[in-house]
Formats: structure tokens, sequence, C-alpha cells
């Protein structure tokens, strides 16, 4: 269902003509929604007629009445006091003798989804899904709402269009929501035990620079159209204009993202500004326009790009996991704070019915999310989220020896590590003259040459071979798992001690 509101099309026609008699809310806000919970404090906001005085209470397990605000150029907006997690709570806006009310309403945590199609990947397309809908009823206090698919040319205050109203959980409510935003929800549900609100506003084959407000591609000399894209959806800041800057007014916990493969064909090597450019601007957005509600460094977590087949035409998913990193091979780091990442790459899915870029395993992505939301959202210690990286390198004779920042599980047996020479070694780049180890086509065997795992030295070191680059030569850098397609389904060669979490692809000059 695709519901269109009166008031919600204010940004588009700029006019309160048909809503001067009315009262109500923003089009998010809605029956069954969740708000954000203390230590927070949730923002509310609608429509109402001009000069008039509107005043907001709320009935539950904490009632709290707001001063009266004055309804100026059609808006009215009051901020709560903080209200603990729970609830079902009644939101009542009164203007005059007009009462308008949201029943069934809790406050917990609030999560965005945002991205392209991984995003939008529907929960009954996922590996078990069956399965996976019949657990809704165990979660009632997940609840879920859907933006509509919409883009404009200036910055909309209200959604056009609203695909899915808040809602419960339930086979038919969840079926086409987003598998990825929907797992990523009920596991925080069970690890933190209060309500929680996802929002999902996604479009598939979508570039980053769509969801980007001017001010961030200014940032990174993206604030022309200079580029061919498919989709009027891609023309630079559209879908931030219509399907994010809607929500800068509502209170959030955090956000989760999963976008990227379209940045493969287009601003490739602009996307590690561009990425971390659009984080910043998102934080600072939702930051003023919810009065410092929502935190500046709100939490954000990113999927790093899955994998495709051999021979897809796409062929910069490599490159592009790189630059989400912000060409630092993991997250958080220092020029992308409080951020998350989940690696994916070890999740090829060669048989999805809906084409290879799209695997169903989304449950190992949102496990690994969790993970990453528990430590850094959440402050929780000892929460391993990431899978080994490179804290040091050391050139011996004919070898590197790597040590990573935490134990390791690789392949132990002779026969295993020759089946790593065959699926994906590491690999080197032999010093020239004129090597240029980053920017060489993948399809050119020189200068970049397999690196096979010889042994695991200590539970946190490998020596990987390096008697491929000829003897006269040294060795200008070392990367590992550089490719679109890098391994086999959860068959990478180096995993973190409990085997669940891969290490990350990396390129290291030496």
């Amino acid at each position: 269902m695709i519901a269109i509101r009166c008031c919600a099309l204010v940004a588009l026609f700029a006019s309160l003509s048909n809503c001067e008699e009315n009262l109500t809310f923003a089009s998010y806000y809605g029956h069954h929604m969740v708000l954000q919970k203390s230590p927070d404090r949730a923002v509310v906001w609608g429509y109402g007629a001009e000069g008039e005085q509107v005043k907001v209470s709320l009935s539950g397990p904490g009632p709290q009445t707001t001063p009266p605000v004055t309804v100026t150029q059609g808006i009215w907006k009051v901020t709560l006091d903080p209200v603990e997690a729970g609830g079902p709570y009644s939101v009542m806006a009164t203007m005059n003798n007009l009462t308008v009310t949201l029943t069934d309403v809790l406050f917990g945590d609030v999560w965005l989804c945002g991205g392209q199609s991984n995003m939008c990947f529907e929960t009954y397309k996922v590996f078990n899904g069956t399965d996976e809908l019949n657990l809704t009823a165990q979660y009632p206090n997940v609840r879920i709402f859907m933006a509509g698919r919409h883009e404009n040319e200036q910055e909309m205050n209200d959604l056009a269009e609203v695909e899915q109203e808040w809602s419960l959980p339930t086979r038919a409510s969840v079926k086409g929501f987003s598998a990825l935003c929907w797992i990523f929800g009920r596991l925080m549900y069970d690890n933190r035990k209060h309500p929680i609100g996802l929002v999902q506003s996604c479009w598939g084959g979508t570039l980053v620079e769509a969801w980007s407000s001017p001010r961030a591609l200014r940032q990174c000399g993206l604030d022309h159209d200079i580029s061919p894209r498919p989709g009027s959806q891609n023309r630079n800041s559209v879908l931030w204009n219509a399907m994010i800057h809607p929500f800068l007014q509502m209170t959030l916990k955090g956000a989760i993202w999963y976008q990227g493969e379209s940045n493969a064909v287009i601003n490739m090597n602009k996307y590690n500004c561009s990425f971390p450019a659009m984080i910043d601007d998102w934080r600072s957005s939702f930051h003023e326009a919810s009065g410092g509600q929502t935190a500046l460094d709100f939490p954000f977590g990113f999927v790093q790009l899955a994998t495709v087949l051999p021979g897809n035409i796409i062929t910069g998913f490599a490159d592009i996991r790189w630059h989400q990193t912000a060409d630092t091979g993991f997250a958080p780091n220092p020029r992308m704070n409080s951020t998350f990442m989940a690696v994916a790459m070890d999740l090829p899915d060669d048989l999805s019915p809906y084409h290879n870029i799209h695997p169903r395993d989304k449950h190992t992505v949102a496990y690994r999310l969790s993970l990453g939301a528990r430590a850094v959202a959440y402050g929780e210690k000892d929460v391993v989220f990431l899978g080994p990286y490179p804290a040091g390198i050391t050139a011996g004779n004919g070898s590197l020896e790597i040590t990573y920042d935490q134990v390791v599980a690789v392949a132990t047996s002779a026969a295993d590590f020759e089946q790593l020479l065959i699926l994906d070694p590491p690999q080197v780049c032999c010093a020239t003259a004129t090597a240029d180890c980053r920017t060489r086509p993948l399809c050119v065997p020189a200068p970049w040459v397999p690196a096979p795992i010889l042994a695991q030295t200590s539970a946190t070191s490998l020596r990987v071979s390096t008697a491929a680059c000829p003897s006269a030569l040294g060795l200008a850098a070392v990367r590992y798992a550089w490719r679109n397609r890098p391994c086999d389904y959860k068959a990478c060669p180096v995993y973190s001690a409990s085997g669940s979490l891969p290490a990350p692809p990396f390129t290291i000059d030496l």
C-alpha cells in the first residue's frame, strides 16, 4: 500500500491551503511506532492552523504534557522529556477542540536502514525465509516502517510517499520488508531487551551521490552531474532530498547502510571521499534538525560489499571495499569515527535466483553488523566485531611474516595451504622503477604476483611466500582478498579465532 498524505505534499507544492483547518502528525508518525528512548529526547512534529497553539501529551507508564507551541508556517514541533524504554503509550496532539492520537507507541531505539538493492532485499527471499517469517510473532516490540521511493530536486520537509506505515511484525508485514534491516533489528532486540524501531529508506541500483546533500558532494568535487547515470533517481542529491531529509527531525539511535555496487562503475575512485562525507553530513544534519537530540556522531554501520561471479562486467568491487573504509581497511578508523563494518566478501551466492549480486544469506551479514552495533553503539566490552587485520609485516628471505591484531584461524594442513594458492592467496607487488601497484589493472599479471600462505607461525602470525618476485627486485606492497570474488562461501584463508569473522581485504605498502 502506498499512502500519500495531504500535508506531506507541502514540500512539493509549498502550500498549506488544504491543511489549514487540520491537525496532523508528519507522515512518519503513526500508531505502533517506536520513538527514541532516554537519555535522548524524542522529537514529534506535524501540521496545524497558522498561529494556533498545539499541546502534546503522553498517557501511559510515564505520562507527561509539553508546554504549548505555536504553529509557524503551518508546522508545530515539540521535544518530549526523556522517556524510559517501554510502553505502550498514547501520544496526543491537541489544538483548540481538535485532538489527534497515536496509539500503541513504544519507546526504544530507532535505526535508519538505507542503501541500494541489497538493503531493499526482501525478507521472504533469504535462505530459510519461511522460517524467518515464522519468527515474527516472537518480536512484537520490533516495529517497522518503510518510506516510499521518491526523488525530488529540492529538500523536502516530509515524505511524499509512505510504502508501509508503522506496523507490528507479522508474516505479511515483514515479508516485503528489508531482510537485513529486520534481522538486524530482532538481533538487537535479543541483545538489548527493549523496543527497536526500524525505518527502511532504500532504492535499488542507486549511487551514493543521490543520497548525499550538495554540501557533502562539494567536499569531494562531485557537485556537478557529469557522469552518465542510469535512471533519474541517480541524479545528485535527489534521494537525499526526498528520502533522507524528511527524517532529519526524528531522533535516531543510529543507521545501517548497504550500498556501493553502483559506485563500482561510476565515480569509484571518489568513493573514499564521498562515502565518509555523506556520513559526516547526515550526522551533522540530523543533529541540527533534531535540536541536538540525535547524537552528532551517531553510530553508523555498513556492509562491505559481498561478491559477484568471476567474469561479471562490474570489476571494481575490490577497490570499493577499500574505499568504503576511507582506504584504511577497517572501521572505525580516524576518518570514520563511531562506524562499524560487516565484511561480506565470503558470502557468494552463485545460484541466487535474484542474480548473484544479491546473495541470499542476509542472516550472517546482520549478525556481523549486530556485533559492531553492540560494541560501537552500546559500548559492550570484549565484543569482537571485525576479523583480523595486520598489525605488522616483516620481510624475510623469500617470505613475509604477517602479524595480526588478534588470534587468527587459518588452514592448517599442507593440502589446505596448496588449496589457498588455488583459491586466492595474498599477493605481493614486485618493486620496479616504474611499478604502480595500486592502479595497475587486475587483468595485468605484473606487478602483482601470488604470495601463497606457507604456515601459521604463531597464534597471531602467518608466513607467505615472496618467491614469485625476482630475487633482484624488492617488494613494494602486499595485499589480500583483492578480487571481486575472493573466496568460496565462508572459505576465505583467514578468520578470527572463532572462525566467524573473515579478515577484511587490505593493501599495504612495504
